[in-house]
């Protein structure tokens, strides 16, 4: 059975290397879940015994199949028996993939559920793993924290006995790993910044049960919308003058990895090259119509930032690509009377063009 089970998944999807592109995704998505239903009587009994190996067998082909760089497991569920979980692990050029996986994962039932990341496990302290060879008990896990002044971020030094005997390598992936079932691998993303895996206890550490205590505190000051006001200068050295959303990171919008940029020239500027007078009207006025046409599209695109600079204002919008957010920046750049108006749209999933206001 597990050979007729193993050559569905190459009957569905084919082989990666002949028949689809890392870039077919939807193709590769309505694969996996046609795939999904055949096999799922086996994937259940497998299951149900623990036969980890014939999992591993039916399970990497076909989450292969969607993109090689998603990473797959199967946890405990939090409603369901167990959950499948289909991840980029850190990568940000797939997180969009992984979730547009789980959107179209079929309903959850009593054995099965699906994410896109790796969700808390309240049980996390009461695991132990093998790492190296070595006994990884998370309730031996003690960590060093760090909020950075006016960050929404901590900073984590993570500590365990086996750390010393590990490569350096290794105590990494086992410090993302804990820290993944301890906060949800999207929390982590969110929330934690520098993380550095210790040979020797910090000084101020604590037991890693308080992680999510503090991480809860530092998210509660940051539940309203904010912007942070920015300059700086151009490759050329012109001044700059930026407005971004803050904090402004792509884990909030995993699905919005299509980047708008609208681009208007304005006439009316002062020596250094920044918008004053008529054209500082007319742009705000812009970005207020903007923003009541984003407003209607909440659940599909993203003001992430502007910023002028030798004439020139450049607004960049993030979006699903399956929305009309592009259709409607095209539209409202019609009425720009101050010089050619553009509007750029390219595929951008780790958010490139907005690095350098990335919280």
């Amino acid at each position: 059975m597990g050979r007729v089970w193993k050559d569905s998944v190459m009957r569905l999807f084919g082989r990666k290397d002949e028949e689809q592109e890392a870039g077919e995704t939807g193709d590769g998505i309505a694969g996996f879940w046609t795939w999904w239903q055949e096999a799922r009587p086996g994937l259940d009994s497998m299951v149900a015994s623990g036969a980890a190996e014939g999992l591993e067998e039916l399970l990497a082909p076909a989450v292969e199949a969607v993109h090689p760089g998603l990473v797959w497991e199967v946890a405990p569920g939090k409603n369901a028996a167990h959950a499948l979980v289909v991840t980029a692990a850190g990568d940000a050029e797939l997180r969009s993939l992984a979730h547009r996986w789980a959107k179209a994962a079929p309903p959850a039932d009593l054995l099965w559920e699906f994410h896109p990341s790796r969700q808390a496990n309240a049980q996390a302290l009461e695991l132990t793993l093998d790492v190296g060879g070595y006994e990884f008990a998370l309730d031996k896990l003690m960590l060093g924290l760090r909020v950075p002044r006016d960050q929404p971020r901590v900073d984590v030094s993570a500590y365990h006995p086996i750390f010393g005997e590990l490569d350096e390598e290794t105590r990494m992936e086992a410090a993302l790993l804990a820290l993944d079932w301890l906060l949800g691998e999207d929390d982590v993303a969110r929330w934690v910044g520098e993380i550095t895996p210790a040979t020797f206890q910090p000084i101020d550490s604590v037991a890693a049960v308080h992680l999510a205590a503090v991480v809860a505190d530092l998210a509660s000051g940051y539940t309203e919308e904010e912007w942070l006001l920015l300059e700086g200068q151009t490759g050329s050295g012109a001044p700059l003058v930026a407005t971004a959303r803050h904090p402004l990171r792509p884990v909030d919008y995993p699905l919005f990895d299509q980047h708008i940029a609208i681009t208007l020239p304005y006439a009316h500027r002062d020596e250094n090259g920044l918008p004053i007078g008529d054209s500082l009207a007319a742009l705000r006025d812009f970005e207020e119509r903007l923003a009541a046409r984003l407003l209607k599209l909440r659940d599909d695109a993203v003001l992430a930032a502007h910023l002028s600079a030798e004439g020139h204002r450049i607004i960049h919008v993030y979006a699903d690509p399956t929305g009309d957010a592009a259709i409607h920046a095209k539209e409202l750049i019609v009425s720009w009377e101050e010089g050619e108006p553009r509007v750029d749209v390219a595929a951008d999933p780790a958010w490139t063009a907005v690095v350098p206001f990335l919280t």
